[in-house]
């Protein structure tokens, strides 16, 4: 299994995953000139998509959607809730109906040979998921966007080859910020988003001995760096004996404009 962010943070996101038979998107946020552009760079052509799959309805996650949909016909996958809250999104533009696969939250389904199991999670959004996917014995899980988390995500994330997970902001850094008191509460609330030690937190509740590469993506532009996000995560992980160094763990900040190095299983 291969993958990677072809962008990432709180003004767009979009992750590739391919396998033998299979090539997806999580999620399209950004511009289809830039997502073309990341795949071209990750030698996957837009033609051999085999579908998106969508987290939520906020536009850092969508803004690609409708452009990507109609240019390559692309199956959408997403709950119901999040459907209804994605075709009322005039900004997306007109998207063909029949394009729109309805998921629901702890059913799986497959696209190739990767099985995909979407999970409920706490975010101020129609009806969030995040997604654990499955090839073979291989196995990554992409959770962003978490308010929060409750045992039933860390048991469906657990036994991850691959994480990717949200470090959006330093705690310090949001609370002394320019950003609004009513926009600060919600980010640090239960269906805001994770904080760089929420982050290494939860990972050191879901790594297991099959972990290789952890991302920690989503990050704030305004209320985080790459290198403190990093070094936070990383001295949660040492304290609690996941020292990624003496494990050979990859970890690494996933790219807020451009494609991270790609991680294979």
């Amino acid at each position: 299994m291969k993958l990677t962010s072809i962008a990432s943070g709180s003004s767009g996101n979009c992750i590739y995953v391919g396998s033998d038979k299979a090539n997806i998107l999580i999620d399209a946020g950004i511009s289809g000139k830039r997502i073309e552009t990341g795949l071209k760079a990750l030698e996957v052509d837009p033609k051999a998509i085999d579908g998106i799959l969508v987290t939520h309805e906020h536009i850092d996650h969508i803004a690609g959607l409708g452009v990507m949909a109609r240019r390559y016909k692309l199956p959408l996958y997403m709950t119901e809730k999040t459907a209804q809250a994605v075709l009322n999104t005039k900004s997306v533009g007109k998207i063909n109906t029949d394009l729109l696969q309805i998921i629901k939250p702890d059913q799986p389904f497959k696209i190739g040979d990767l099985s995909i199991d979407p999970t409920s999670i706490w975010h101020d959004a129609a009806d969030p998921v995040c997604y654990c996917l499955e090839a073979g014995d291989v196995k990554a899980s992409v959770a962003t966007d978490l308010g929060n988390y409750h045992k039933g995500i860390v048991e469906k994330v657990k036994g991850s080859d691959i994480l990717f997970v949200e470090a959006n902001h330093d705690i310090a850094m949001l609370e002394v910020g320019p950003y609004p008191y009513y926009l600060k509460q919600r980010i640090l609330g239960n269906h805001g988003h994770l904080s760089n030690d929420r982050s290494g937190e939860f990972l050191c509740d879901v790594i297991s001995g099959n972990t290789k590469h952890i991302f920690l993506g989503h990050l704030s532009k305004e209320n985080n760096f790459p290198e403190l996000a990093y070094e936070t995560v990383k001295l949660s992980l040492v304290e609690h004996g996941f020292d990624p160094k003496a494990k050979q763990i990859h970890l690494a900040v996933a790219k807020r404009d451009e494609v991270s190095n790609l991680a294979i299983v």
